[in-house]
């Protein structure tokens, strides 16, 4: 099969597309799934040169985000609610492969109205942004967000989530183009252009001078954001997009009696797999009543082309969640070689 193997660290761009990787075979409580679209990740990026916190013995594919189809041949563990054929959407080391062997529990039933393109970008990137806002800053209906990188895939589902969730939200980018889809597809009711000198001023005027009760970042700038939390504000840590593990005021943490948490949603399935539900059960209802909305990069990359897709991830060229296909969903052939 086509898969993206790893055989020793590289950047993506050094890495060719292997035309005969071996077809994953199924573990004890895994199912076979036909791959027809992947999500793209920053830590996939990491993942290949062997910088990221899981790394997987070599050989290995890259990838974990996906969308597809039990396959024909799969096996049905005892306990598996799916059959052979059931659109699907998860997680599973090898997503940038024509197959993958994934846990049955770490898959998801795609709902009817959703694309795999859309399916592809649902499991890291939604429940991350809602258990941030919901559990872990406690979000209330009326407070102020401010989500960093917000254009990007996890950032504009914090918006729309934050929206959907009662909040009064401000978008940060670092471009006017990037602001103009925060407020399109996410729905932002206010941009900032973080580049600017002094953008947390702005940010404090659109406050009416108290600040943001909740700051969201998948980036690095916490520190810098912290100049415009509100008193018994909470910044989440989501990421390091910027590629630096900051370093903090922690004056400013004890005089604005602010909290300092952080999100790590695949840290769940191991530490607190019995939440993991309720929050699918709300994401899911809320995709069901057209509260949110996956929002996917308009230029979708085929499998081929998938170290251009990372690259343009990378380099921040790109917005909403970015996906590689690897087989059409309506022909159900795969992207050519």
């Amino acid at each position: 099969m086509r898969a993206f193997v790893i055989n020793e660290y590289a950047h993506p761009s050094k890495i060719a597309l292997t035309a005969d990787a071996p077809a994953p075979t199924p573990g004890a409580g895994e199912v076979l799934v036909d791959v027809y679209s992947a999500g793209l990740n920053f830590f996939d990026i990491l993942q290949s040169q062997g910088k990221y916190q899981n790394q997987p013995p070599f050989p290995f594919v890259l990838g974990t985000e996906l969308a597809g189809r039990i396959a024909a041949d799969s096996p049905i563990p005892a306990g598996c609610p799916f059959q052979r054929g059931d659109r699907v959407f998860g997680a599973a080391q090898g997503a940038f492969g024509e197959q993958v062997a994934a846990k049955w529990t770490q898959l998801l039933p795609l709902p009817e109205n959703m694309t795999y393109d859309q399916g592809a970008g649902l499991h890291i990137t939604w429940p991350t942004s809602y258990e941030a806002l919901v559990g872990r800053a406690q979000l209330k209906p009326g407070e102020w967000v401010l989500v960093t990188a917000s254009a990007g895939g996890v950032g504009v589902a914090a918006v729309q989530l934050a929206k959907a969730l009662g909040a009064k939200v401000i978008a940060a980018a670092g471009s006017q183009e990037k602001l103009d889809v925060s407020m399109h597809y996410g729905g932002a009711d206010f941009g900032v252009n973080y580049t600017k000198p002094n953008w947390q001023q702005e940010v404090l005027k659109i406050t009416g001078g108290k600040g943001v009760d909740v700051i969201y970042d998948p980036v690095g700038l916490i520190r810098d954001s912290l100049k415009c939390i509100a008193w018994k504000g909470r910044a989440i840590v989501v990421g390091f997009a910027a590629g630096e593990i900051e370093k903090l005021p922690l004056n400013l943490v004890l005089l604005k009696n602010i909290a300092i948490v952080g999100i790590h949603w695949g840290a769940y399935t191991k530490k607190e797999p019995e939440h993991i539900p309720s929050v699918w059960k709300a994401l899911l209802d809320m995709f069901a009543s057209g509260r949110v909305s996956p929002v996917v990069y308009p230029q979708v990359f085929p499998l081929e082309k998938l170290a251009d897709g990372l690259g343009a991830l990378e380099q921040r060229k790109t917005w909403g969640k970015v996906v590689a296909r690897v087989r059409d969903e309506h022909t159900h052939e795969k992207s050519k070689l």
